[in-house]
Parts: structure tokens; sequence; C-alpha cells
């Protein structure tokens, strides 16, 4: 079976190559293509995963490219994790928000629309192609912001493309740990759209175990989302938001400690894989993914007083690729899974239309994903969710057709961009910085 890997120079490949390592079954894949638009890029990674291969004698066969065409023919499975602009393009995203006094984080806000911008017309490109060289691959979307990209990439492929987050995963699997439960027993009830989700039962052999985490001030503190939001929140709520929901529920406090940090997320990691893009290697790849995943969020950490990650926090903090596995390993080989996915609506949330991509439990075999009915989110959630959902449907219009009236009415609309004012600042802002954005300007 042949993976083809698009943004294939990505820091993150080898963590999708070491769970491919670990896959010995029948039907497994033989062979990865690595295409990046960044030669350097895909040499540094390609040699990287010479090393892991070394001693595993079955290891898949690695390939690199920079022509997509190439990579695409003959792929059976299609992994999207582009990164328009890079880290520079990140980096700069959150500068110009924070000069404006809102947020930039890469998904969330003002910067999650600069991203999704310059994202949504290569991924629709790359469907197109995918459309026609192979129609019969499975892509699975890793591309941020995740559910706006495959919802994009949904309008040429329809169901043949699911999109993955690793964050819901990771928080099934705290609350399974503190509630001294088997993450592989327990059935999570979360519903939303890609990091903009709710935790709102985790049954374990038919009963609810929530209600006892949430009456339990102790075990409620223990873990990360209960040090973050606090614990008086999250028995307000009656759920266990995921834990990007922090940049609405305290906004003021997140964007002040991101304008005191001495440098964005997007820089700090622009500076970090720079060296190691520099010296490649394993172990220094190794070295940079364990700094990077301790650092994590720790503005908002710090904005929260809820100190560094713990370790068993750092265990169960999802992995991706272990996600995107299991979801291929479910359609290639009819092994029927549960995953919390990105797909189409369908009749899942009434509040939506069939068509909006959301994220919720799926039940996984040979034909794809399939959204289990959840039941109806609360008044609060719902208008969130709907809210950041025309949010969305305003840049793929944006992204699209060159509308700056629409681009600006996304930022304008958001939820944490409270000035139409400031939306046109930012998207002249964002339009200096990347010449890609250029038929947007006034």
């Amino acid at each position: 079976m042949r993976l083809t890997i698009l943004g294939g120079g990505g820091f993150r490949v080898p963590l999708v190559y070491g769970a491919l390592l670990s896959d010995h079954a029948p039907g497994r894949v033989t062979e990865v293509t690595l295409y990046d638009v960044d030669a350097d890029r895909l040499k540094a990674v390609t040699g990287v995963l010479a090393q892991q291969a070394a001693d595993v004698p079955d290891a898949p066969a690695v390939h690199a490219t920079t022509d997509l065409d190439e990579a695409l023919r003959g792929s059976d499975f299609v992994f999207s994790a582009i990164r328009v602009g890079g880290l520079a393009g990140r980096a700069a995203d959150e500068r110009v928000a924070l000069e404006e006094g809102v947020l930039g984080q890469e998904t969330v806000g003002a910067g999650g629309i600069a991203y999704g911008l310059r994202t949504v017309p290569v991924a629709v490109h790359i469907a197109r192609r995918v459309a026609e060289l192979a129609p019969d691959a499975w892509v699975i979307n890793f591309t941020n912001p995740a559910g706006l990209v495959t919802e994009a990439m949904s309008r040429h492929l329809g169901d043949r493309v699911i999109g993955i987050c690793d964050s819901p995963v990771g928080l099934g699997r705290r609350v399974a740990r503190v509630l001294g439960a088997d993450p592989a027993d327990a059935w999570i009830d979360y519903v939303g759209l890609n990091h903009l989700g709710w935790l709102r039962g985790l049954r374990v052999h038919g009963r609810d175990e929530l209600p006892r985490l949430l009456a339990d001030e102790q075990l409620l503190g223990s873990f990360e989302e209960g040090r973050l939001f606090g614990t008086d929140w999250l028995r307000s709520l009656g759920a266990i938001p995921n834990e990007y929901l922090h940049y609405y529920y305290f906004n003021r406090e997140t964007v002040r400690a991101y304008r005191e940090a001495e440098r964005t997320r997007g820089a700090f990691l622009a500076e970090q894989q720079a060296a190691f893009y520099a010296d490649p290697s394993y172990a220094s790849w190794d070295r940079t993914r364990a700094e990077r995943e301790a650092t994590y969020m720790a503005d908002n950490r710090e904005a929260a007083g809820a100190g560094e990650r713990d370790a068993a926090d750092l265990e169960e903090s999802g992995g991706y690729e272990k996600v995107a596995l299991a979801l291929m390993r479910a359609i290639a080989r009819d092994e029927r899974a549960t995953l919390i996915l990105n797909v189409r609506n369908r009749r899942v949330l009434a509040a939506l239309d069939e068509d909006a991509v959301i994220e919720v439990p799926c039940l996984v075999d040979a034909n794809g994903a399939h959204p289990v009915a959840v039941d109806p989110l609360p008044g609060h959630a719902t208008g969130l969710v709907t809210s950041v959902k025309a949010v969305e449907r305003e840049v793929l219009t944006a992204a699209t057709t060159g509308s700056r009236a629409a681009a600006v009415k996304a930022f304008a609309l958001h939820p944490l961009v409270d000035s139409v004012t400031v939306a046109r600042r930012l998207l002249d802002g964002y339009v200096a910085e990347h010449p890609g954005l250029a038929a947007l300007r006034a």
C-alpha cells in the first residue's frame, strides 16, 4: 500500500513514519512518498527517516519529490500536512494580530483566519489534483485550520477527505486516566468544531463517569484542563472544554500573556526548527520534539497559573500520527474503529447544514467515516459553534473568490475581534505581510 505525505519535509513527519515502522500487519504501508516544495527540508527529513529505519528490516521504502502530480499518482492514501508560508508566516500572523490587541494563534481568531486565507487556495488545488490523478485515494487532512481546510477540500473530494486532530483524543485519554478507566473501554461524548469542542460525557460499561469527575474537586484539578480552566468553571459548564477554548473563555488574560511574552509561539518554533534543519539527525529531532511538546500552550498555562505540563499529561497528549494510522487501518483493512474526526455534518448538529465539517465521534470502516448522532449542544455552545462556522464560510468565500468584503466580514464577525475597524486593519496588515493575499488589498 502506498502513502503520500504532502508537506513531507515537515518537522512532524518522523512521528508518522515511526508509527508505520511499528505496523507489521498484512496490508500495511510498504511505500511512502514525501512531497514538499522545499528540497532542502525534504533531504533533511529523508535522512532522519533513514536513521529511524536502520534496524527495521521491513521498513517502508521512502521516496521524495517536489512534483505534486508525481507524488499523487498511484497513492492509496494521502496525508495532507502542509504549512503555507512556513513558520515565518505563522509568526507574522501572530505579530499582526497582537499589534491590534487581539489573539493571533494559528487556528483561533485573527491568526486562524489569516492562515486559512492563504491555505485554502493551495488545499483546493491539491484536492482537484487528487480527484484527477488519484480518485480512489483517501485524503487524511492534518493541515490547520483542520476543520476549515477539510471543508474546503470536501467540496471537491466529498467524504473521501477526513480531517484529524489529536486534541480530542488527548483530552479523552486524560479524563479516562484520572477516572481510573482504560481509554480503550470508554465512549467519549465529544462534539463541536475543530479546536472548539466539549467533552460532555465519558461512558465506561454503560455508565457516564463524568459527573463523578465534576463532583470531585481533587480529581478535577489534577489534570491539565482542570488547572487551565479552573474547577469552578468546569462545573459551571458541566463539561470539559477542548484546551483551545481557553482562548475564548479567558481571552483578555491570554492576549496579555502573549503580548508580554519574549516572543510568539511561531517565532520560537521557527528558531527551534531552524537549528534542527541546519544539522538534522534523529537525535536532534527527538530533542527538539520533546522541547516542543513541553512548551505547548505555555502562555495559556502562565495566564492561568497552571504551571508546567505534568509528565502524565504529556504521555496522554493524543498523538495525531496514531489517530491517522488507526483511521487508515480501519479503512484499508475494514477494521472497524471509533475515532473523533472532522467530517461533514450530515444531520448530526441541527444548527448547521449538512455540508458543514464538524468534529465528532465517527464509526470508521472500509466505506469511510460515519458521524454518530449526538445530543444537541447547550445554547452557549451552539451560539459559539454557529458563529465560528459563519466566519469559516466567509473565509472560504474570500479565499476562493478574492472578495475583500468577505475577508473583512470574516475578521469582523469572529467573537475574538471586537471592531469592524480593527478587522479592516488586520486584513491590511496581513496583506502587507503575505504577497499571496494581494488580491484582498483595498
